[in-house]
């Protein structure tokens, strides 16, 4: 598996919030372009981005700074949060991302997602958020009837390479990932490659999302334990491998 370290950009500025609400925010690093650095020199093989104003707001609002993020990471660099056009998703991939995440917009237009896959193909992944098994859109505000497992299968059948699977009850909360709840989505989408995201937050819970067996569960996201110091990239990297 391959370990992303996360940088979620609130006000400009590295954040982490709890299960995703915009009133449970702690700031970790003023620096984001530093942040990313770091991450890098810590033996980061990929970077995970999101913009967290722009996902409430439904137009990215960090462009500058995730442009600067991805030249100091000099990595792979996948982005998320309020690409909802095709303007957007071209500014960030002309930007220099390998992946543009689409989460809402891939849920309410199909005809969008069509035709970005149709356009950049395995550039583009699909993040579904989803609490007790339902997907959330526009910044987890709003909680869908869509089960997590029949999105999932439905981007398998669109020839969608990447999804991000994020169980948001877990997120930021350093319990463990829903492992249950991946392996369904491993099992629902058995030709995309997945990243697991939400409570992530030790080497056991790495060896135990590798001990579920799912050969497409490609790679984990993991972002307060590394900024709170609960364990390092290090050694999750170690435990991935």
């Amino acid at each position: 598996m391959v370990i992303l370290p996360a940088i979620d950009l609130k006000g400009g500025v590295c954040v982490r919030l709890r299960q995703g609400r915009a009133d449970d925010v702690t700031t970790y690093n003023s620096d984001p372009a530093a942040q990313a650095a770091d991450w890098r020199a810590q033996g980061g093989e990929e970077l995970h981005v999101v913009d967290l104003d722009g996902a409430f707001a439904g137009t990215p609002k960090h462009a500058a700074v995730i442009a600067q993020i991805i030249a100091a990471f000099g990595g792979p660099v996948e982005v998320g949060g309020g690409l909802r056009t095709p303007e957007a998703v071209k500014a960030v991939l002309d930007a220099g991302a390998t992946r543009a995440i689409l989460g809402s917009a891939a849920l309410e237009d199909r005809d969008f997602l069509r035709e970005m896959l149709r356009l950049y193909g395995p550039r583009i992944a699909v993040g579904i958020d989803a609490r007790d098994g339902l997907v959330q859109t526009r910044g987890w505000v709003e909680t869908t009837a869509v089960k997590a497992v029949d999105f999932a299968a439905e981007c398998n059948a669109l020839g969608v390479a990447s999804i991000i699977y994020t169980d948001t009850a877990t997120d930021g909360m350093l319990g463990g990932p829903n492992l249950k709840q991946m392996a369904a989505i491993c099992d629902a989408a058995p030709g995309v490659a997945i990243t697991a995201s939400g409570g992530v937050s030790s080497p056991r819970d790495v060896a135990n999302l590798r001990a579920l067996g799912k050969a497409n569960l490609r790679a984990a996201i993991v972002g307060k334990a590394l900024y709170d110091g609960r364990t390092t990239l290090g050694e999750m990297n170690d435990a991935a491998r």
